[in-house]
């Protein structure tokens, strides 16, 4: 597949960075000045309250005498915490994502046969339109899985008889398809990827009805189509626990804004996928992966406490790692003492790696987890509550399902699908545009004719195509 080549030449795109630098850049002091919180955070490091959900609880402190104070994280799907609800489906030998979905749109826990219809009717949802993956996915293989299914996504506007309809039966609709959908199309663009840039053999397999979210999953993307049950159901438990968290998490919030203004579904969701990819949200599972691969080919011993101590020293000193001083997996906007998602996902991993032979890699995130407080507090010399996030853990769990990197973001899509439908619905009966206001900190400026104007070194700004080639 031949690469575009832009007309742009990169003397004149350096040129106008400069330019943009100038003119765009905004002093820290004006953000004091003016009293604006900068993305949206408060003095300490909470949220600024922006709006009011029955979808998800999350909590990670408490305000005492109008001071922060950690407390062991609490997540909670319309009331249930999301403990109870795992090891209820642990108790019962049974898979769980489904039924969190209903709970997430529905407001309530589903009965056995209602459970059933539901999985019924995921199953029927799954298979794509006639032709879209010869037309959407084989055609224009994207390097990057999430910006696939984002335009897939999309694309699913033109095939939907009725995709405007903003009434909570017909987003309803839209939601389910979506739900069963997304996972399919993840697969499905994984596959064509293999082929496309890897050179290896694709596998597109039939779906089977019976089967629940994470076997369809572990089924699409093996090439023999094989899978232990103990397999589909640590998946599962990773799509449960990442299927919803609050509508302040950045992608719910883009999917609450652009459902405010009155957009169909399909754009409000691809919104979300475009969000969830970001390294500083849900793709910080990749830079997880990457941070580990930078100790395991530094350190000789991963289940050293002193060389990995030594190795995180040199992380948060900028010496080791990407260079960018973070120790990622660490830390998280809301929860301080303690995530419940990782310490549900630290548990799971513990006993598979046993099993499998990882008993060393686990080893080594565990020193990383009990390390990093101290030697943040050390070289930063700054006494901040820092816990492990669910990002820390779920990449090994991916790693030992044979899980391919390229899906680690793209499944956390497949599970988040559930709570972004559900804020979508939720935003809907709302009815009020999301609309903050920013403060305008330019100075006047007086109108110049253009034959006064000084010229800005862009005439070198378009090449010609012969050129280009």
């Amino acid at each position: 597949m031949a690469n575009y080549v832009s007309p742009i030449s990169e003397s004149a795109i350096q040129s106008l960075c400069g330019q943009l630098e100038n003119k765009n850049k905004i002093e820290l002091l004006d953000y004091w000045k003016y009293g604006v919180k900068r993305g949206l955070r408060n003095a300490d490091g909470t949220g600024v309250m922006a709006g009011l959900t029955k979808i998800c609880s999350v909590e990670g402190y408490y305000i005492d005498d109008g001071e922060k104070v950690p407390k062991d994280g609490v997540l909670k799907y319309r009331g249930y915490n999301i403990n109870e609800l795992i090891s209820a489906c642990d108790r019962e030998d049974r898979f769980g994502y489904e039924e969190i979905a209903w709970l997430l749109l529905f407001g309530s826990l589903p009965t056995e046969s209602q459970l059933q219809n539901f999985k019924d009717l995921l199953a029927e949802c799954r298979h794509l339109p006639d032709d879209f993956v010869d037309d959407m996915i084989m055609k224009n293989p994207s390097k990057n899985i999430m910006n696939k299914m984002a335009r897939c996504v999309l694309a699913l506007y033109s095939l939907d008889e009725n995709p405007d309809d903003l009434s909570i039966e017909n987003v309803l609709k839209q939601s389910i398809h979506l739900i069963a959908q997304l996972p399919v199309i993840m697969c499905y663009a994984y596959q064509i990827k293999r082929r496309i840039f890897y050179g290896k053999s694709m596998y597109l397999h039939p779906l089977k009805a019976e089967y629940g979210t994470a076997q369809t999953i572990l089924r699409s993307i093996r090439s023999d189509r094989q899978f232990t049950a103990e397999e589909a159901k640590l998946l599962d438990t990773c799509l449960m626990i990442q299927a919803e968290h609050g509508g302040g998490n950045n992608s719910t919030f883009a999917t609450r804004v652009l459902t405010s203004s009155g957009t169909d579904s399909y754009s409000a969701i691809a919104a979300a996928i475009g969000s969830l990819k970001g390294p500083k949200h849900g793709g910080a599972n990749i830079k997880v992966r990457e941070m580990f691969q930078y100790l395991y080919k530094d350190v000789s011993d991963i289940t050293d406490e002193g060389q990995v101590a030594d190795f995180l020293t040199r992380v948060i000193r900028k010496q080791a790692g990407d260079g960018s001083g973070l120790i990622y997996g660490m830390g998280h906007a809301v929860y301080t003492a303690s995530d419940p998602r990782a310490v549900i996902l630290k548990e799971k991993a513990r006993v598979y790696a046993e099993k499998t032979g990882f008993s060393d890699q686990f080893r080594s995130i565990e020193l990383v987890e009990q390390l990093t407080p101290e030697i943040f507090k050390s070289v930063k010399g700054e006494n901040k509550r820092i816990c492990a996030n669910v990002d820390l853990y779920s990449g090994l769990i991916y790693e030992m399902l044979g899980i391919p990197e390229d899906l680690y973001t793209p499944l956390f899509a497949t599970a988040r699908i559930a709570g972004w439908s559900a804020h979508r619905i939720e935003e809907i009966m709302t009815g009020k545009i999301i609309r903050p206001a920013y403060k305008n900190v330019s100075l006047p400026r007086k109108y110049v004719a253009i034959a006064d104007r000084e010229e800005d070194n862009a005439e070198e700004l378009y090449v010609p195509s012969e050129e280009r080639f």
